[in-house]
């Protein structure tokens, strides 16, 4: 844990700002943000050991007989709710979880990442990354349900008056900003009521709470403005879905290992073989970076979105682009993951892919030019180009076959997340949809 702020900073600013409330957040293995509500008078003793709550009330968490659990703040990550009243207002706390005698918790998200990140450490690397994830903004109906009914017509990068949404999204960058956020970029997507949000690119671990915290913040804005945010990756057929491309890099010793300005793509070896890990790996974490049955609704062809196995310097129909940046900026874009990952897990198996590239000097294969998308089945066989998995059973299936990626999350998670991955296909399989009975019905 960083302590760049102490304690005593954290109860001078709760006091000045009036905090009366702290929320103490956490993710949990699906990569919902909880938390434990405290009052101001606890604050000094969460910061100094902790908070106990219930972990069996947390689906996927843990036994009844092991429930108590302890909630540790993170020091740096302490910030003010801004679309809360300013007096008695409303702070928060991003917290690892902790088993009562102060072990990292098996099950949690966040203790997941940092274990990775000490093994790039060990390697003499640290792995920044930066996300931008996409979202919708949809009416509500008059009962306050969410819809799909957006009241803009905008497009890309448009402005009002079009762009109906722009209001709600100016408030969300406004908080994130009070919040501390490096908002790089905020715009109008492609699909009707899409928005995308970029923050700058930062340690992994605090881009992966922005992440969090950013989902949380949309939510809370747009309710404000009596609109539904969603990140569901595909809620529109015919439309662009949301994606949280992830641009990421590797540090040593406070220089880019992902530069070599002396290769014909200005691409180090660390860059080329943290690329053919990932691309190794690809079938399986596509479990974890595109987690929902509706994700596999997004990776089809024709909307943007990547669904072949591949990497290029310029090519947005590759799975791995290489953004043109070099020096300090050289990094690869993943194009694949959604903003319904746990950004902790998603981070983590992402960078113990590349990882494993670099020990194990896998080869990326040869960058891909011409547009995937053009090429018929027969050309992509001929250039074994594969296919990411067309559903969340395959992906699941083939995460239970990759066993790098199964020690990354360890047995604990592993097994809730396929425990519920399982229920959630059970339960689509099952069911009866508009499309079968549009399709069927009178027959």
């Amino acid at each position: 844990m960083s302590l760049s702020i102490t304690k005593e900073d954290i109860l001078k600013k709760a006091e000045e700002l009036d905090v009366k409330f702290v929320r103490l957040q956490f993710v949990d293995i699906l990569g919902t943000i909880k938390n434990v509500a405290i009052t101001v008078d606890q604050l000094p003793t969460a910061l100094d050991d902790g908070i106990m709550f219930d972990g069996s009330s947390i689906e996927g968490f843990t036994r009844i007989q092991e429930s108590d659990m302890y909630l540790k703040p993170d020091y740096d990550t302490f910030t003010i709710f801004p679309w809360r009243p300013k007096e008695g207002a409303v702070a928060r706390l991003m917290c690892d979880i902790l088993t009562p005698d102060g072990e990292p918790f098996a099950g949690c998200p966040r203790s997941t990442l940092k274990k990775v990140m000490a093994e790039a450490k060990e390697m003499g690397f640290e792995m920044y990354a930066g996300s931008e994830p996409e979202f919708f903004l949809f009416d509500k109906d008059e009962k306050g349900e969410p819809t799909t009914i957006t009241n803009d017509k905008g497009g890309y990068f448009d402005l009002s008056p079009v762009d109906m949404g722009e209001n709600a999204r100016r408030d969300i960058v406004l908080a994130l900003e009070e919040m501390g956020f490096d908002v790089e970029a905020s715009h109008h997507e492609v699909a009707p009521g899409q928005h995308e949000i970029d923050f700058k690119y930062a340690p992994v671990l605090r881009t992966a709470d922005n992440i969090a915290t950013f989902k949380f913040v949309t939510k809370a804005v747009a309710m404000e403005h009596n609109l539904h945010a969603t990140f569901m990756p595909k809620p529109i057929f015919g439309e662009n879905g949301s994606g949280m491309h992830v641009h990421q890099s590797l540090f040593k010793d406070g220089e880019n290992a992902f530069y070599d300005p002396d290769d014909e793509l200005g691409l180090s070896e660390v860059a080329y073989h943290y690329m053919g890990g990932i691309l190794k790996h690809a079938p399986a974490l596509a479990a974890i970076t595109n987690p929902v049955i509706n994700s596999y609704k997004r990776l089809v062809p024709g909307y943007e979105a990547p669904v072949y196995i591949s990497w290029s310097g310029q090519n947005r129909s590759a799975l791995i682009r290489v953004p043109s940046a070099r020096g300090v900026g050289t990094r690869i874009e993943l194009r694949n993951p959604d903003p319904a990952a746990n950004p902790y897990l998603a981070m983590a198996v992402m960078l113990k892919a590349g990882l494993d590239g670099i020990k194990n000097k896998i080869e990326p294969g040869e960058q891909t030019i011409d547009n995937i998308y053009a090429m018929g089945e027969s050309e992509r066989q001929a250039r074994a180009i594969d296919s990411l998995p067309s559903d969340i059973l395959e992906a699941v299936n083939n995460l239970a076959e990759d066993q790098i990626l199964r020690d990354t999350l360890g047995e604990h998670i592993f097994e809730h997340f396929v425990e519920a991955k399982m229920i959630e296909w059970d339960v689509y399989r099952t069911q009866v949809h508009d499309w079968e009975l549009d399709q069927y019905l009178y027959l």
